[in-house]
């Protein structure tokens, strides 16, 4: 009898979940308007991966040489599909089935405690890193367009040094329109131009270093240490080039259920790494072929090329297009938190919570909210600040390649698959996994290193706000 009361109690528990489950990921549906597929995940992804990134490509692969340059581009895109993967499969609470609305949120209901701590100090710090290079990448860009004008007219010896921090500022202001748009779901047009962007510069880039068509030299080009240093940096900017685990999760929840969405992640992220590697291969060997050990730190506005100039400006017309819509990709998660933080500290604040809807042309309805305007703003205005503080392209992208690699893309995936596969401790499954969070680590540490030791050589001779090209 006793056993036939506990099976019963079991079933009754498990209707239960199932219940929950349903009922939650229901609920879920319905409150989000969820319209995404693996084609509208897969541009996010090309968007935010084909990023300034693939600028500094050559320059790595000239510090790392022909052999361990092409072999650590892979390496890296093999472990970031491999987590990716991983992740995907975390994006739902392991009990209630409920979806995870952001990368914090799945650390949470698979790991918790001081796990989610630290993933949120990770998460969003990279991303107003993010947010910072990008805004010099577009002020670069667009000092390039009018000195690639200035050695037409004037030859290529001529100075045509420009100050960037009028290009930042312009930068900001388009950004502080675009940062309007309400969340990740109004996205998708914006991430599908800036995909076709990184797709025509690239191309761009990758014809012109074919037209101009052995590592850095030690006591030739560099010092013994500044190549170890360079090393370093070239790991972290390579790293940097597959950053977008830091918002696979908030993509991830633009997707609709039916089919699965983790499914469709999948999709999308081999789809994405597969096509932006081939680029990635592609820019960052002929670049360095084109250029060799004299590769610039970004082979679009450095120079290597004078000729077409006005190819030159079409490309750089496309990186800055394709930032704007990327910036807008890695800011969502910071809106949203921020906003939700807001919302639950304030829950009867007007200014808060009020807002009331627009009609504009073409666009439709748009529910204008005075918070949204002014924390966002504010929020653009301090990024283009501390960009033109610290306007130092590789140096930023190295560090934030080298401190977001290791947490966001390979230590939380892992934890939370050992956790939510219930990995036994010493397995050999679990043995390896760590051993690679392992690997990882001593790949990404001194990566940042390498990119902070750039970053005060830098400062030693740098005036704030007086940054040229």
């Amino acid at each position: 009898m006793t056993r036939d009361v506990q099976a019963r109690m079991n079933a009754f528990m498990l209707d239960t979940l199932e219940t929950a489950k349903s009922t939650a990921a229901a609920a879920d549906e319905n409150s989000s308007k969820r319209k995404g597929t693996w084609v509208t995940a897969s541009a996010h992804i090309i968007t935010a991966v084909i990023g300034s990134g693939v600028l500094s490509l050559s320059w790595a692969i000239a510090q790392l040489g022909w052999i361990a340059g092409p072999v650590t581009l892979l390496l890296f895109s093999a472990i970031t599909w491999f987590t990716s993967t991983l992740l995907a499969d975390c994006c739902r609470d392991p009990v209630s089935g409920r979806r995870c609305s952001s990368y914090m949120d799945a650390v949470k209901s698979n790991l918790g405690g001081i796990h989610y701590r630290l993933c949120g100090l990770a998460q969003y710090v990279n991303l107003v890193g993010v947010s910072i290079g990008y805004s010099i990448t577009s002020a670069i860009s667009m000092a390039a367009i009018k000195r690639s004008g200035c050695f037409h007219k004037n030859g290529h010896d001529a100075g045509c040094h420009v100050k960037n921090n009028v290009f930042m500022i312009i930068f900001g202001l388009i950004e502080i329109i675009l940062s309007q748009i309400p969340n990740f779901h109004d996205l998708s047009g914006l991430s599908v131009v800036a995909a076709i962007m990184s797709f025509a510069y690239s191309t761009i880039g990758l014809g012109l270093s074919i037209a101009k068509i052995a590592g850095t030299t030690v006591g030739v080009d560099v010092t013994s240490a500044q190549k170890i240093w360079n090393w370093f940096e070239a790991m972290g900017d390579i790293a940097f080039a597959y950053a977008f685990s830091t918002v696979l999760v908030e993509i991830q929840d633009t997707i609709k259920s039916n089919p699965p969405e983790n499914e469709a992640m999948k999709k999308a992220t081999s789809i994405g790494i597969s096509v932006t590697t081939m680029f990635y291969m592609l820019c960052g060997v002929l670049g360095y072929a084109a250029f060799g050990n004299k590769a610039p730190g970004n082979f679009l506005t450095g120079f290597g090329f004078y000729e077409p100039y006005w190819l030159i400006d079409v490309a750089n017309v496309c990186i800055i297009v394709h930032l704007v819509g990327a910036y807008q990709v890695f800011c969502q998660p910071i809106f949203k938190c921020v906003e939700d933080w807001c919302s639950n500290r304030w829950p009867n604040n007007s200014f808060i919570k009020e807002g009331r809807p627009i009609s504009l042309p073409i666009f439709g309805v748009y529910h204008f909210s005075a918070f949204r305007l002014v924390w966002r703003t504010a929020y653009v205005i301090m990024t283009t600040t501390v960009a033109m503080i610290f306007p130092f392209f590789n140096d930023v992208l190295g560090l934030l390649g080298g401190a977001s690699f290791l947490p966001l893309t390979v230590y939380f995936p892992i934890q939370m698959h050992i956790a939510r596969e219930k990995i036994q401790p010493w397995s050999c499954k679990w043995i390896w996994l760590n051993v690679l969070v392992l690997l990882c680590s001593v790949i990404s540490l001194p990566a940042a290193a390498g990119s902070i030791e750039g970053i005060v050589k830098d400062l030693r001779t740098y005036k704030p706000f007086t940054s040229v090209s």
